[in-house]
């Protein structure tokens, strides 16, 4: 077949995309292979049956006979066994129904047959199977779990499988009617590509997709006939255009059987295939046959034959009701597999549909995190108590983390949500009776999940509760069910019921948040779900930007308490970045990814990346991405930047963020960018953290007149880091240790500077330090040495250990943080950082980590006379005229100017940089001016308490500007954003044209942040209304 042919008959074979379903030929999709040799293996197989001695002798020739005539098994299996393996089926099939006759009981019957080739290139099994059934005990309750386990949950191009399960026709016996059900896997063998020429890339169709025959295995392309092929050629070509999986359904003429087609990229999912089944089975369908097939260009194709049970319960919808159905839970499954609430209805305990238990866990992982966990009881010690003390605070704080860890549990949430399954199902009739969508012309949509809702009367939010609050088995159990509700009434808009997506989003009002945990109310939340990870994005102003960070866990005991302080770490991530983004237009936000141990970051990332777009881009493509009932009813923009484990994720999500749809904001959507592939201001490119970083560094040795040479220093995040490897290239101090994620680097007489410049040009950690340079006293140890003895004769026991701990040993001058977890010096060890003698370790602390201290530690700390800066003032190095050049600039602009050409950037380009360069470095002297100023006056007060009114105040008084009508006074806003915006930008674009491009959001933010921060450092905290006036006046200048 021709590539264009394939073509014609993919399109064909789909057809319009808004039809109910396809209609397919009465006719086998894979061709039934004749195996020539079947007779005499017969012979052969029968031979060594009889020698067994098992069988009786008049037994043996109708045994065989039935096994190759009677059962209905394809010639597929006897094709690729010995006759030797076929002769041990029939004797263990043989031994099975001897073992139901003693039981006196046909049913017993139970065969469990397999065998997986040592070598990895396959296997076959064959078990009893009821059809329609999912089995919870003997050989069909783990076999297609373990197949998910085994071969297609770790499937990459180079090592995957075809996947072949059919329905024997026939009975085990004449007396037993069980059916086996048959699995033959084999190991995908692609021809090897070229190495060079136009043939080293698979063939292309003219629609650009890849030509399925290119990329499939020889035997699927020997057997699939061309009906199938077309199909798949055409599945295949939809899962390369989207992200999210495909799913197709097909009727078949003169039949009652559907064929449903799933096509996703491998690494999607897991626990997929195996899930499908518990799915429709749900629905009283069986499948006859099932395929897996898994291409060289990474996708995997599953289809499923679908019949209706002969005898299926009253009650249960017709298959053409049903497989609809089906389609749309497939997604919520993909989403969530390995759901631990979806159960197959069995006998008198009900289980719950996909979308309930989908909805179950969501809430359970909603309740895990913001369970009001604390109460009346800490409320009442903590206003008894005196924060501000170090040992109160301390008591406070070991209080908070027990309540936490330990009142409301995973096990506990859910033991609760099994345990009140009515009321779990009256929980999700109450989400989606508000967030089922409608039909375009105002009908509800007629489908089974809805039919199920009106069958279940809905109650009142009011009802519900005093529901809960009677029904309920105690007050544990209440609590919890009361989150379901509080979640119901947080969500704003969701993709829970979009056709298909990879992560579940909620857009959530953060309204619920309990001031006293959480004592600034963020702007807007998000939480997503996905198989391998969960995550939030907090945002304290509608305009905000901040990093996207993946926490990784080491271990299972890690992961559980990185799980329990997810949000916490969050918000407190998202508030500090708040007080960082006083002076520009995009307030504070984060984001936080926690992967499942084992699972892949980079596709939790994808997949949360996909899944928020879901919620800021309209769907307009029915059956696959079709509009969301959406309460908060503005446009969202978002933007990321890199953080903690993605700075190399930021082209894609730019990039997907075009795909899908974001036709003028994907040039902002992301911050730190590649600079030569789609013109970012890479941070540790251009050192812009870093800037704001030495502003404070730099201005303690102006005001207190050191000379850098003379100063030691200690610093934590090493040269493979972005703040670490510049903090070091711009330095010229004596370095005596640093610590980074590799180990522990040191020497008392000072690092050889030379070497550490070497290291951070190459942004390699410290463990690839020349050991030749280090000094009599200097030694390196790595996390992973054990038993490793220091020049001064002390043993190390556990490099880890050591290097979590290492930044409370050493003494310095300087202490700079620029990596590094938060809270690592906390009220409970900053003691440590005092000496016997009550010095502390450290004159001066430059904090360019993120809350690597505490607030308790910084006060314990400056109350030593320790000069501190804290994170949200020093660490403010900023991509914010990153996003400004991708609001201002059109497409074309932005290509042609920040985009490099010939690997070089364009004047415009080196310009702009500059401008970002010198407008961070302004900010951090002005802010350090006016901290300083404050902590040397009369009524000096903490810096670091000078840092949080400044920032407080400046945000404050920038929210009241975004509100007032002086953003009206169009000379002043003109005056103003002519000297907000970068020259370099002006002057290419043009003022007015930068005014019709930017949102008026934007606009108001970008005023009315220049405005405030400049009146603040020019005047203080403390400038009065007479200030302002006359501030005022020069606006329009």
């Amino acid at each position: 077949m021709s590539s264009s042919n394939t073509s014609n008959d993919a399109a064909a074979a789909l057809g319009a995309r808004d039809a109910s379903a396809h209609v397919l030929q009465n006719a086998p999709g894979y061709t039934t292979p004749v195996f020539a040799g079947k007779a005499a293996q017969r012979a052969a197989v029968e031979r060594l049956v009889a020698a067994s001695g098992f069988v009786p002798a008049p037994l043996v020739a109708h045994e065989v006979a039935w096994f190759y005539d009677n059962l209905g098994i394809d010639d597929t299996y006897f094709a690729g066994e010995q006759p030797a393996g076929v002769a041990d089926h029939i004797l263990a099939l043989f031994g099975a129904k001897i073992l139901a006759y003693t039981k006196h009981d046909p049913a017993a019957l139970s065969v469990e047959l397999e065998k997986i080739a040592p070598d990895g290139s396959g296997a076959t099994f064959i078990h009893t199977s009821a059809p329609g059934v999912s089995a919870t005990t003997g050989p069909g309750a783990t076999c297609e779990r373990r197949i998910d386990a085994l071969f297609l949950d770790e499937s990459t191009p180079a090592k995957c499988y075809r996947l072949e399960t059919y329905r024997s026709g026939g009975g085990v016996s004449a007396t037993a009617p069980q059916q086996l059900r048959c699995y033959f896997i084999s190991r995908c063998t692609f021809p090897a590509p070229a190495t060079s020429g136009p043939d080293s890339q698979p063939r292309t169709l003219p629609d650009g997709s890849t030509d399925i025959r290119a990329v499939s295995d020889p035997v699927f392309l020997e057997k699939v006939t061309k009906n199938t092929l077309a199909i798949y050629q055409a599945v295949l070509a939809s899962v390369e255009r989207r992200f999210g999986p495909v799913i197709e359904a097909f009727d078949v003429e003169g039949s009652r059987e559907k064929r449903l087609v799933i096509g996703f990229r491998m690494g999607g999912t897991t626990a997929f295939f195996s899930a499908l089944a518990d799915l429709y089975h749900f629905y009283a369908l069986y499948a006859s046959r099932k395929y897996v097939e898994q291409f060289s260009n990474g996708v995997t194709i599953i289809s499923l034959y679908l019949n209706p049970l002969p005898d299926a319960p009253a009650g249960v919808p017709p298959i053409e009701h049903a497989v609809v159905q089906v389609m749309k839970e497939a997604s919520l499954l993909f989403c969530l597999p390995a759901n631990p609430f979806f159960r197959r209805a069995d006998g008198a305990r009900a289980g719950h549909a996909v979308q309930e238990a989908t909805y179950a866990y969501a809430g359970w992982v909603f309740a895990q995190h913001f369970c009001n966990r604390l109460g009346p009881a800490y409320l009442a010690l903590r206003n008894t108590l005196d924060a501000a003390n170090p040992s109160h605070a301390e008591v406070l704080n070991d209080i908070k983390r027990r309540f936490r860890e330990e009142t409301f549990t995973r096990e506990s949430i859910m033991d609760v949500v099994a345990a009140h399954p009515a009321l779990v199902r009256l929980l999700y009739v109450n989400f989606a009776m508000t967030h089922y969508p409608h039909a375009a012309g105002g009908e509800l949509v007629p489908t089974i999940s809805f039919q199920r809702l009106q069958v279940a009367q809905p109650l009142s939010d009011a009802e519900l509760l005093a529901r809960i609050r009677r029904t309920a088995a105690n007050a544990h159990a209440v609590q919890v069910l009361e989150s379901f509700l509080v979640f119901n009434k947080a969500v704003l808009k969701t993709n829970f019921y979009q056709p298909t997506k990879v992560a579940l989003a909620f857009r959530l009002a953060p309204d619920f948040l309990p001031e006293a945990e959480y004592p600034t109310r963020p702007f807007g939340m998000f939480f997503v779900l996905g198989s391998e990870f969960r995550g939030f994005h907090i945002r304290f102003r509608d305009v905000a930007r901040g990093g996207i960070r993946i926490v990784r866990s080491r271990n299972k005991e890690n992961y559980s308490i990185n799980q329990r302080q997810l949000f916490d770490e969050n918000y407190a991530l998202a508030a500090t970045q708040s007080l960082k983004n006083k002076d520009i237009p995009e307030g504070g936000a984060k984001g936080t990814i926690l992967p499942s141990l084992g699972a892949n970051p980079r596709v939790a990332f994808e997949k949360y990346v996909d899944a928020v777009i879901d919620l800021l881009i309209p769907g307009q493509s029915p059956g696959i991405k079709e509009r969301l009932v959406d309460l908060y009813n503005k446009p969202e923009l978002l933007f990321f930047g890199p953080d903690e484990g993605t700075a190399d994720m930021m082209d894609w999500a730019a990039l997907h963020a075009r795909s899908r749809g974001a036709g003028t904001w994907w040039k902002s959507f992301t911050t730190g960018k590649s600079a030569a592939l789609l013109g970012g201001v890479p941070h540790d490119t251009y050192g812009m953290t870093s800037l704001s970083v030495r502003q404070y560094v730099v201005g303690i040795y102006a005001k207190l007149g050191l000379r850098e040479r003379d100063i030691t220093k200690v610093q934590t995040g090493g040269p493979d880091g972005d703040l670490g490897s510049n903090e070091i290239l711009l330095s010229s101090d004596k370095t005596v240790a640093i610590i980074d994620g590799s180990g522990v680097l040191a020497d008392p007489a000072g690092l050889d500077r030379a070497e550490l410049v070497r290291l951070a040009k190459l942004r390699v950690p410290v463990a690839h330090f020349d050991r030749a340079k280090l000094g009599k006293d200097g030694y390196v140890v790595l996390v992973e040495d054990q038993d490793v003895k220091l020049p001064s004769g002390e043993v190390i026991v556990d490099g880890t250990d050591f290097r979590n701990t290492a930044h409370m040993r050493f003494k310095a001058d300087l202490f700079v943080p620029c990596g590094g977890r938060p809270e690592a010096v906390n009220i409970s060890n900053v003691a440590s950082l005092i000496d016997g003698e009550g010095k502390p370790h450290f004159k001066y602390i430059v904090e360019g980590a993120n809350l690597f201290l505490t607030q308790q530690a910084r006060l314990y700390l400056e109350k030593r006379r320790v000069v501190l800066f804290k994170d949200s003032s020093a660490n403010k190095g900023t991509s914010s005229l990153e996003v400004l050049a991708g609001l201002g600039l059109s497409n074309e602009e932005y290509l042609d100017l920040m985009v490099f050409k010939d690997g070089a950037p364009s004047p415009f380009y080196r310009a702009y940089v500059r401008d970002i360069q010198e407008k961070i470095t302004a900010n951090a002297a002005a802010e350090f001016q006016c901290i300083w100023r404050a902590g040397a006056s009369a009524a000096a007060r903490p810096r670091t308490l000078v840092s949080d009114e400044l920032s407080g105040t400046l945000n404050a008084l920038q929210a009241e500007l975004e509100a007032s009508d002086l953003f009206d006074d169009v000379p002043s806003r003109r005056g103003v954003l002519r000297r907000a915006i970068p020259r370099t930008l002006v002057d290419q674009v043009g003022l007015d044209a930068l005014l019709a491009r930017l949102p008026e959001p934007y606009q108001r933010a970008l005023f009315s942040s220049w405005v405030a921060s400049h009146f603040i450092y020019k005047y203080g905290v403390n400038g009065s209304s007479v200030d302002f006036f006359h501030f005022a006046r020069e606006l329009a200048a």
